[in-house]
């Protein structure tokens, strides 16, 4: 009898640790694919080139956070620790479940154009209160002089982004935390509409907003389009924004696709806003030239 109990026993135990190690297994299984810049079909010149990876190689360390946060992870230009000169920071904001660790490529890709990208492990970015912290931790840092980022931070110009719930973050991150003054612009990808990410808790308030903001979601499938942002909450949404605002919607992606498939965007709208360069600025703002006759 016992020995019939200890093999029934193991037969039950196989199927969870098989499980575990699956839940293991996928917990590394990138989000945005590393060669998703090569993957992309693009629609233009201008998406093509902020694509591609810049011309900064990077490198990337971790530190410590606190129980909220637990770890940061931050890529910057390799060059950062030679040079005199300050860089801006991009703050990411997750979606549920989809930690840093998933999505490597997509930090290492924009901070090739001369960012520092820092995220954390933070499961609820929705409420903003990590968004918060990863201030404080930029702040921190660009004044101990033991670090490597020690007057390297251009403070004044910060951006945050986040996809899904993280593109909840974003607004509450932008309208009502204690240092949403600190932003000079924002993406949000795929942001959970108005009405769920209330009944989630996390209370953004739209009308608050008062950087320039970028809104994109994708096409495709029903969890995209009917559940986390159909077309007309999201343009409810982007009619409550005050500030200068542009929104877009990827034709042919998907909820988990839209973590990385508009980087391109993304990244033009990033290398505009905080690094002033008006090539990037065209792929938002159209204008006539001088030379064309009428």
């Amino acid at each position: 009898m016992g020995k019939l109990l200890k093999i029934v026993g193991i037969i039950i135990l196989i199927p969870i640790l098989l499980v575990i190690a699956l839940l293991v297994i996928i917990s590394f299984i990138p989000m945005a694919p590393n060669n998703y810049t090569k993957e992309i079909e693009t629609g233009g010149d201008i998406e093509a080139k902020y694509l591609a990876m810049g011309n900064y190689k990077v490198k990337s360390i971790k530190k410590d956070g606190s129980e909220l946060t637990k770890k940061y992870c931050i890529y910057y230009p390799d060059e950062l620790k030679n040079s005199n000169k300050k860089y801006p920071v991009v703050v990411v904001l997750n979606g549920t479940g989809v930690l840093p660790k998933k999505y490597k490529a997509l930090f290492k890709h924009l901070a090739s154009w001369g960012f520092v990208v820092i995220g954390n492990d933070d499961g609820s970015t929705g409420f903003g209160k990590s968004a918060d912290e990863t201030i404080d931790l930029i702040i921190s840092e660009n004044s101990n002089s033991n670090s490597i980022f020690y007057g390297k931070l251009d403070l004044d110009n910060i951006g945050i982004t986040g996809h899904s719930q993280g593109g909840a973050g974003v607004f509450t991150a932008t309208s009502i935390m204690e240092h949403k003054d600190k932003y000079k612009t924002a993406v949000a990808l795929s942001p959970t509409h108005e009405e769920m990410a209330h009944q989630f808790g996390w209370k953004y308030d739209l009308t608050k907003i008062n950087v320039p903001i970028l809104m994109i979601a994708g096409t495709n499938g029903d969890f995209e389009t009917e559940a986390v942002i159909p077309i007309e909450k999201m343009i409810k949404m982007y009619n409550k924004i005050p500030s200068s605002k542009v929104m877009l919607r990827r034709i042919g992606a998907e909820h988990g696709q839209m973590l990385y498939s508009a980087d391109g965007y993304v990244t033009a709208w990033f290398m505009w806003q905080l690094q002033g360069d008006e090539e990037a600025s065209r792929a938002f703002c159209w204008r006539k030239s001088r030379n064309i006759k009428k």
